[in-house]
């Protein structure tokens, strides 16, 4: 289960590169995810859409949580904050931050995006140190890249095997983050019957996840780019996330 919230926010993002689209998302929305560890109900993650401004721009502030429950808490205790502040004309981050707390594991720092000269300043306060890293333009990070994709809809341009790609700031690096649309089903969820696109992120393999194709993740198929859910074999095990609860989405959830 180790960097169990990573791995979720890794696999929820899916899209096309085109221009820009109207916003999927909206102020006011929020998911919940339930996460289980084989058969065990391992945790919960949730995402939600808040306003806030940033050196006098208006920016969508979205915070993603991921925690362990019950006796997986016992076990291994996940405490994960993540928080992205996104222009909301351009749909590129000023600022992130990330807080985790995994089985002892702990991080708090804060990037402050300078997209006109590609630059981002990292503030680790747990280290006491700060560093200036180049980025190429348009780079996102790990949480504003979802919904930096979900406004980029022309997913049946896509065809079954072919792989987009985007550049993502994690871990004071910049790495290609790639996604291969697979094809399309209907699956079952807590709210009915949902058509949905199915997507395999690429992985590196070795560390946490077994292969580098081990991630699946299935995505409604409509306005709003839900992710509904996530299986991934890791090197010890395997996981899944399913959406449990949400609201305030911009257009009706689609069910058969």
């Amino acid at each position: 289960m180790k960097k169990l919230f990573l791995f979720f926010l890794l696999i929820i993002t899916v899209s096309s590169f085109d221009s820009p689209q109207e916003d999927a998302y909206a102020v006011g929305e929020w998911f919940k995810f339930r996460i289980h560890y084989g058969i065990v109900n391992a945790g919960y993650a949730t995402l939600e859409v808040k306003d806030a401004t940033i050196n006098n721009k208006k920016t969508f502030h979205v915070i993603g949580k991921g925690y362990t429950t019950g006796m997986s808490r016992f076990f291994f205790k996940v405490d994960d904050l993540y928080e992205s502040y996104i222009d909301k004309e351009t749909r590129n981050p000023y600022q992130f931050v990330r807080k985790i707390d995994e089985g002892g594991y702990t991080k708090n720092q804060e990037g402050f995006f300078n997209q006109s000269s590609n630059r981002v300043v990292v503030k680790d306060y747990k280290h006491k140190t700060e560093k200036t890293l180049y980025i190429p333009k348009n780079t996102q990070d790990i949480l504003s890249t979802f919904y930096y994709l979900r406004n980029h809809p022309n997913i049946d341009k896509l065809k079954i095997g072919e792989a987009v790609a985007i550049d993502m700031f994690f871990d004071d690096e910049t790495t290609k983050f790639k996604l291969k649309f697979m094809g399309r089903e209907n699956i079952t969820t807590k709210f009915g019957v949902v058509p949905a696109m199915i997507f395999r992120p690429l992985v590196q393999s070795g560390r946490v996840f077994k292969e580098q194709e081990s991630l699946t993740v299935w995505i409604s198929d409509d306005d709003n780019k839900v992710p509904l859910r996530i299986k991934a074999s890791l090197a010890v095990g395997s996981i899944k996330a399913d959406i449990d609860a949400y609201k305030g989405l911009k257009t009706p959830f689609k069910t058969k």
